[in-house]
């Protein structure tokens, strides 16, 4: 008989510090370049004191990785969520930021322990109810929105231009802003954007390596010097981190719970959407992990909402697995968890020894980056690959991304799916399949099949998920659709990440069949498909 060879898994814990110890402390210095001043303008753009970025930043690595159930995500502050931290700090605040940051951290206290609870009931299989195109229209959106709030701040404009107004008003107000620019600040900004926007596209291999936003601090902070900033910009042109201790004295304030609408909203908001973008991270970052390691996504849920708690009472904003500096993390050669934890200790010591280097930063520059993010969340190309895999997810993209815009993320992502449900009524879907789809699965010698009856798409997903999810690995499966009357993009890119994960395992493999007699909705492999 021959013995399979046992795969080379990097060791946890102590062990896993001994044994990659160069290796993490490498790539968890390379990231710490990369979050810095990043984590400096999400809070920020959040309108929270930079230096709670940074505080998050620190707890994410130093404290939340030992108890994270992924190895090689990055806990830190999260774009994604600027939106939405913004917009709690004006409605709670009404124009008092001290009382909007304090009640703003109470409903992130409270949100995360929603996040500790589900994964303590192992919700985290959320992600994959939410229909993708909605999901990537949420994206985008808060990537438009990121980009409309931050190309005065690039321009150096008095913030009270643009105080209070949406996303599309701001958008429309980009001529006065460029008639009110500050040339100093302007050209910062807009060379650092060229830097961020063009980085991507050296070819150089070992000048790839140094992270652009490093490349941003080493040509703004010089001429900011240069230009002598501090004596002829306004106050609001550099960042501001004044005493690091002092400023773990904003503590969170649960009076918004009088504010009930609010508070409920924010809640669900900050527990919801921070949820979604750490599991889809973690999905992606498990792709990437060279070693095929499977994480463990409530424990990984329960270990943010930790983390968030914790950060929001010492007044910190939210933190999640965020994808730009995990996939660095990977691509710099992390091995385990203890990368995340370096980069969290090479924080705290520069804002201990060095912080008023920090003081030196432009905040034009922080926008560029905050652009670049935005655009990469926004990008055409977003559009473009929605519509290959099917004009009905075009059309669930853009009413997420218009909802969002106009009104906030939560009507924008139930908007998408709304839509998408009336898409799948209008394709004949049956309405006792919306929430369960009949799943038979049988075993015989080294073979399971699993049918699957009436509809598989992303609301009934979930009950499909599970019966997949309890078969062993090391035996063939095959997976029937012919029985049903539509299986949409959802359900088909996650049972393509489940052939892709199960086979991962020695001996197994598994076979997608019974979609001859479907027409698919458009080229693309993973479209919708609806029976003939």
């Amino acid at each position: 008989m021959n013995k399979s060879i046992k795969k080379y898994i990097p060791a946890d814990g102590l062990a896993g510090l001994r044994e990659n110890f160069k290796a993490d402390a490498i790539s968890g210095f390379i990231v710490f370049l990369l979050a810095l001043p990043l984590s400096l303008g999400i809070a920020k753009a959040s309108a929270f004191p930079p230096v709670m970025g940074l505080l998050t930043a620190i707890i994410g690595g130093i404290f939340v990785s030992f108890i994270m159930g992924s190895r090689l995500t990055i806990k830190g502050p999260a774009a994604g969520l600027i939106v939405i931290v913004a917009g709690s700090v004006a409605e709670f605040g009404q124009g008092d930021d001290i009382l909007g940051w304090k009640l703003a951290l109470g409903a992130m206290v409270v949100a995360g322990v929603v996040q500790i609870l589900f994964g303590v009931f192992k919700l985290g299989k959320l992600a994959d109810f939410f229909p993708l195109s909605a999901i990537h229209g949420m994206l985008a959106a808060i990537g438009i929105i990121i980009i409309a709030k931050q190309i005065p701040v690039l321009l150096n404009d008095n913030p009270a231009l643009g105080k209070g107004k949406g996303p599309l008003e701001l958008l429309a107000n980009i001529p006065n802003f460029i008639m009110n620019l500050d040339p100093k600040a302007s050209l910062i900004g807009i060379v650092s954007l060229a830097i961020m926007m063009g980085w991507p596209y050296i070819k150089n291999k070992s000048i790839k390596m140094i992270p652009a936003p490093l490349v941003v601090l080493l040509f703004a902070i010089p001429c900011e010097l240069f230009m002598h900033f501090k004596e002829t910009e306004p106050a609001y042109a550099l960042v501001k981190i004044g005493n690091f201790v002092d400023s773990l004295g904003l503590n969170a304030s649960f009076d918004g719970i009088s504010h009930t609408g609010i508070f409920v909203k924010y809640v669900i908001m900050f527990a919801l959407v921070g949820s979604l973008e750490s599991l889809l991270t973690v999905k992606a970052i498990d792709l990437m992990d060279p070693f095929k390691r499977k994480s463990d996504m409530n424990k990984d849920l329960i270990a943010v909402g930790i983390g968030n708690t914790f950060a929001a009472f010492l007044g910190g904003i939210p933190m999640i697995s965020e994808v730009a500096r995990s996939s660095s993390n990977v691509n710099n050669g992390a091995q385990t968890r203890w990368a995340n934890f370096f980069h969290g200790v090479f924080i705290l010591l520069f804002v201990l020894v060095a912080s008023p280097v920090l003081e030196m930063i432009p905040n034009a520059a922080l926008a560029a980056m905050l652009i670049t993010v935005g655009v990469k969340l926004a990008h055409p190309k977003e559009f473009i690959h929605t519509f290959q895999i099917g004009k009905e997810q075009l059309a669930i993209f853009l009413v997420t991304i218009f909802f969002t815009l106009f009104e906030d993320l939560l009507v924008g992502i139930a908007a998408g799916i709304v839509l998408k449900m009336i898409i799948h009524l209008f394709n004949g879907t049956p309405i006792s399949s919306f929430f369960k789809a009949p799943t038979l699965v049988s075993f015989e010698g080294n073979e399971y099949l699993v049918e699957i009856d009436k509809a598989a798409i992303f609301t009934n997903y979930l009950g499909v998920k599970r019966k997949l999810d309890a078969i062993p690995p090391g035996f063939n499966v095959t997976i029937d659709l012919k029985k049903t009357k539509l299986v949409d993009h959802s359900v088909m890119e996650n049972l393509e990440h489940f052939k892709n994960d199960y086979e991962a395992h020695d001996n197994s493999t598994v076979q997608i069949v019974g979609l001859e007699d479907h027409t698919s909705l458009s080229d693309h492999p993973l479209s919708s498909r609806k029976n003939k």
